[in-house]
């Protein structure tokens, strides 16, 4: 079910991965897809890469590699987010399975964007990432973000997101927190993995990619979680 393609080079672009849950179909329906599966959302996302200045390293439906084995498909990931810039987690609310998160593909993508590796005497660094939240089945964000109108904040229920994923969230070493009836508010930009709802991403995608890039430049004041 992984399929890989890269898109031609551009000079000035950002080199992309994607990583989500090819099959879940618990998002909002897109006009004329059903049933709408988290594929079609990267269909978009794709289209608009290859139109702006950006590359993208993510799979696509042009290599079918159901056949291979996990190590070669292993391999063949490895490759493509090694030699990736920014690595966008498309957050959906059937993206785990309910086996070992060891044994699910996302967790080990998360992994291995946020490794430095070399190879060939070349050395990759951590990857700049960011967190899509795909709306539900109803259109709705809520099944992870709750408005919280007496404090002015947003809840993140992150405790339904694979471990990785949750850890690098309010991980920065020194947050800038308020109290609020009890409860505790982070200011800023307290995750290394930052999330951005899908409809706000789509209309200003450079906007939130270079968001992204700029914890990625100041990533040593985050505890970076890479190990699944």
């Amino acid at each position: 079910y992984f399929n890989c393609n890269v898109f031609n080079k551009i000079d000035m672009g950002k080199k992309i991965f994607i990583s989500y849950k090819y099959s879940d179909r618990n998002v909002r329906p897109l006009t004329g897809i059903n049933p709408t599966t988290v594929r079609d959302y990267v269909d978009i996302l794709q289209s608009k890469i290859d139109r702006t200045d950006h590359i993208n390293k993510g799979e696509d439906d042009g290599e079918d590699m159901s056949t291979l084995a996990d190590s070669t498909i292993a391999s063949k990931l490895g490759d493509k987010i090694y030699d990736s810039t920014v690595t966008i987690v498309l957050i959906s609310k059937g993206m785990k399975e309910n086996i070992p998160e060891k044994d699910q593909w996302i967790p080990w993508e998360i992994s291995y964007s946020l490794r430095e590796q070399s190879r060939n005497g070349i050395n990759s660094k951590t990857n700049a990432m960011l967190g899509v939240v795909l709306p539900d089945q109803l259109g709705s964000y809520e099944w992870y973000y709750k408005y919280n109108p007496e404090c002015n904040s947003i809840t993140h229920m992150t405790n339904q997101l694979f471990t990785i994923l949750k850890e690098n969230m309010f991980n920065i070493k020194n947050p800038q927190t308020r109290v609020c009836n009890g409860k505790i508010i982070y200011e800023g930009e307290p995750s290394y993995i930052k999330t951005v709802k899908w409809d706000d991403f789509i209309a200003n995608m450079n906007l939130y990619i270079e968001k992204a890039l700029e914890i990625w430049r100041v990533r040593d004041q985050y505890n970076i979680r890479k190990s699944v």
